[in-house]
C-alpha cells in the first residue's frame, strides 16, 4: 500500500526556515530566494515521488543540486568591475561578523560547504545530510569536520568574542 503524502503546501511550510536558511549559507541571501523558488518547484514536480523515508534530505538534496547549478551559471556569466564598493568605516557588528563568517563558508569545497551549512544553516542531522549529500553518516561526520578544521585554521569566528 502506497503512503499517502500529507499535501504539498504542508511540506513547503515544514520544510521552508531550514532550505532558505541552508541556501542562505550556500548562495547568500541575495540569490537564496531564486534557489528556493526553484528548489520548491523541482520538488513539486517530483513530490508523488517522494518515498517518506527522509523528506528533508530529500529537499535539501534539491536544494543543494539547485545551489550548485546556481554557482555554474555564475561562473559563466561576466562581472563587471569598474569600481569597487567603498568599505564602511563603522564598526564591526554582529550583522558584520555573521556575513563575514557565512562568506567564508561559501568559500568551502563543495561538499563540505554543504555539509557544514545543512548542519548549521538548516540544522540536520547526520543521518540526514548523509541522505542529502548521498554518502556514509560517517562521510558526513568527516565533511562537517573538515570544513569546520578549515575554518578553524583561517581564524574565522576567532577573536571577536564577548
Amino acid at each position: 500500500m502506497a503512503k499517502t503524502l500529507p499535501p504539498f503546501q504542508s511540506f513547503l511550510d515544514e520544510h521552508r526556515g531550514p532550505v532558505l536558511s541552508f541556501l542562505r549559507s550556500m548562495v547568500g541571501a541575495d540569490d537564496a530566494d531564486d534557489c528556493f523558488q526553484e528548489t520548491f518547484i523541482a520538488a513539486m514536480r517530483a513530490y508523488d515521488r517522494l518515498d517518506g523515508q527522509h523528506p528533508r534530505a530529500w529537499v535539501m538534496t534539491i536544494a543543494r543540486r539547485k545551489a550548485i547549478d546556481h554557482h555554474r551559471a555564475r561562473k559563466r556569466r561576466p562581472t563587471p568591475s569598474d569600481q569597487l564598493p567603498e568599505q564602511p568605516t563603522h564598526d564591526r557588528t554582529i550583522a558584520d561578523r555573521d556575513s563575514e563568517l557565512w562568506d567564508s563558508v561559501r568559500a568551502l569545497p563543495a561538499k563540505q560547504r554543504a555539509a557544514v551549512s545543512m548542519r548549521y544553516a538548516a540544522d540536520l542531522g547526520y543521518p540526514e545530510i548523509a541522505a542529502a549529500l548521498e554518502c556514509s553518516e560517517d562521510a558526513a561526520r568527516r565533511s562537517v569536520h573538515e570544513g569546520l578544521k578549515r575554518l578553524r585554521s583561517e581564524g574565522v569566528g576567532e577573536g571577536e568574542r564577548a
